[in-house]
């Protein structure tokens, strides 16, 4: 029976994308200029040198410890009597990982971080997210955590739990669902009790934390929305607290009866080797973060974090599956080119020169790269968010984060999508191998698909970019970045040879804002106008921005192509650019046309029959 098998299991592999993060820094988006607009030092420790000293170790970090336990990892977390135990090689890589430093990287020094910016901290989130998402939850929910306690804790607060969170001593979650409410946070039914000691009582059942209880760490710090006694209705009677599992004793050290309990763990799609929690609060002792009822507003610091977070994911997922199914094309042999034999000396020729394995592929480069280009972009205005809250500017940390806001939405909401569609085509390289546990795809698969539910579905990114972002700011902001655009294309449609795609780019810039107009125009009559056209008009704007940094991508490549002394490896890089660049806007960008159409449409169809009509059953 065994002689029958012919394809041998083989495992995921993965190499960090060097070139490609490189290019962007360097060239793309010029990392190096903007470091000289940081506090003073910043440049001086971010040289290219540096970033490749960050490639290289959590290269290796991710390649011999992250990786090898990703797949076996699928096995899952056990819950026994409200321990969790996580799966077997998580512990000793999360060890690793903390003694690195890792989790430091880009907080201030005077918590036990290495004070570097946010940007440079995302490459190593990149590519141990990419080696291992299910871990890398457990570290990554403490970046949130982290933010949280920065912008809006106290100094007291700060000094107590900043350092062991940096150290990973610690780690943290974010508690926002119950069992009766999900994005409609106004519902909420965990309350807060005053003490005398100026703590609070916090009782309730928060569902959905991920991270929420594991053997990793020697606490969990849980930032938890509630209500206060006195709290006005609706989301204006939230409240942020600060919840340890355990509590300190007067000695210091960490008492052994839990303050939150773990009820269970949810058996899930994906993710299995990260432990989704229900957790129990029963009169559970916690700290107040901020002021009274303004927990909501508090609570998009990390919930801003966490969608940038899962923007990564995505890249993650995308940049796994895409080397895995190259190299699968690449080996696999199956018929003959349509246009003529590629390898005459083979019995077949290898997937790669057929034309739908080759589309697959190139959608999947085009839409990883470009999502790599946004994700990084945004990383420059989190730098400058971090120094600015590290200042006590609140006010310019805020202002930056308000421009950065309009894009969170595509970084989560198609970037998390696009990841499915692409591990999608990628299992469809691998045929029905895609389908089974042996080549890893179809883990990949699943695990992807929670990053376009948390943090909010693709319809509340649809809507909070419109209708939040868009109509409530009166298109202010809206009106800034289409400008912002459309002066890029104009600029590389009149200085570089890509005329042709810029034209194409400046185009449908214009149309977006056009459309805008008259959605906004309708919604004035019928504001189901602006739920109803929101995921179309989140992706005709995700194809536009991807467009946007596909120009900046080629300018940047072709200028690298003048130089003499390329090697030819580098020349096939940056060929490969613009290739993808061309390819983008004849295969892809397209799709903004149905966008279009579907959000420019009359709302009327959608409520032609009533909710009883859905769905008929005979008797």
């Amino acid at each position: 029976m065994k002689a029958a098998r012919t394809i041998q299991k083989r495992a995921l592999s993965y190499k960090v994308p060097a070139k490609d993060i490189k290019f962007l820094f360097n060239d793309v988006l010029k990392m190096q200029e903007h470091y000289k607009t940081l506090p003073e030092g910043v440049a001086e420790e971010c040289t290219p040198e540096f970033l490749d000293d960050v490639i290289e170790a959590c290269g290796q970090l991710a390649t011999e410890s992250l990786l090898p336990c990703y797949q076996s990892g699928d096995e899952g977390c056990v819950w026994k009597n409200g321990d969790v135990t996580t799966p077997k090689g998580f512990k000793e890589a999360f060890e690793m990982y903390k003694a690195g430093g890792w989790q430091g990287l880009n907080y201030p020094s005077e918590y036990g971080g290495m004070n570097m910016p946010l940007s440079m901290s995302l490459v190593k989130n990149e590519i141990c997210s990419t080696a291992n998402w299910a871990w890398f939850m457990y570290p990554g929910l403490t970046l949130g955590c982290t933010n949280t306690i920065i912008a809006h804790g106290s100094q007291e607060m700060k000094e107590e739990y900043l350092p062991k969170l940096i150290d990973l001593t610690y780690t943290g979650t974010m508690c926002l669902t119950e069992p009766h409410c999900g994005t409609d946070l106004a519902q909420i039914k965990t309350k807060a009790v005053p003490n005398d000691d100026g703590s609070f009582n916090i009782t309730g059942t928060k569902i959905f934390i991920s991270a929420g209880e594991h053997d990793l760490a020697e606490n969990i710090i849980h930032i938890v929305l509630a209500k206060l006694p006195d709290a006005p209705p609706g989301t204006k009677g939230i409240s942020l607290f600060l919840v340890p599992k355990y509590l300190k004793k007067d000695d210091g050290s960490l008492d052994t009866k839990k303050n939150v309990e773990c009820g269970s763990i949810e058996k899930k799609m994906g993710i299995h080797g990260n432990a989704t929690c229900q957790l129990h609060f029963e009169n559970s002792k916690g700290w107040i973060i901020g002021e009274p009822h303004d927990g909501l507003r508090q609570m998009f610091t990390f919930m801003n974090t966490a969608r940038i977070g899962t923007g990564v994911q995505g890249l993650a997922h995308m940049e796994l599956a895409f080397q895995n199914a190259v190299n699968y094309a690449n080996e696999r042999m199956s018929m003959r080119a349509l246009s003529g034999s590629k390898e005459k000396d083979k019995v077949a020729d290898s997937l790669i020169f057929h034309g739908d394995v080759r589309k697959n592929l190139m959608t999947a480069k085009a839409l990883l790269e470009g999502s790599r280009a946004l994700i990084y972009e945004l990383s420059k205005e989190g730098d400058k968010i971090g120094y600015a809250l590290a200042a006590g500017d609140h006010k310019t940390a805020d202002k930056i984060e308000h421009r950065m806001g309009f894009l969170t939405p595509v970084a989560k909401g198609c970037v998390t999508e696009w990841a499915c569609e692409v591990t999608y085509a990628c299992q469809q390289v691998y045929g029905g191998h895609g389908y089974i546990k042996d080549h890893g795809m179809e883990q990949i698969a699943r695990d992807c698909r929670i990053s376009t539910l948390y943090e909010g579905t693709t319809g509340i990114q649809g809507l909070d970019m419109l209708g939040r972002k868009m109509m409530i700011d009166k298109l202010k902001l809206f009106n800034k970045w289409n400008k912002e655009f459309r002066n890029e294309a104009w600029t590389v449609m009149t200085t570089s040879p890509f005329r042709e795609q810029a034209m194409q780019q400046y185009k449908l810039v214009w149309m977006w804002k056009k459309d805008v107009m008259t959605m906004a125009y309708r919604a004035t009559k019928n504001r189901d106008v602006v739920s109803a056209a929101s995921v179309d008009h989140l992706f005709n704007a995700g194809y536009i921005v991807l467009g946007h940094y596909w120009l900046k991508m080629a300018v940047a490549a072709e200028k690298k192509l003048s130089d003499p002394n390329l090697s030819e490896s580098d020349k096939k890089f940056y060929k490969g650019k613009i290739a993808t660049m061309k390819y983008y806007f004849s295969h892809v960008i397209n799709r903004v046309q149905a966008h279009r159409l579907s959000m420019t449409q009359p709302c009327e169809n959608l409520y032609r029959i009533d909710r009883e009509s859905f769905m008929f059953h005979d008797i």
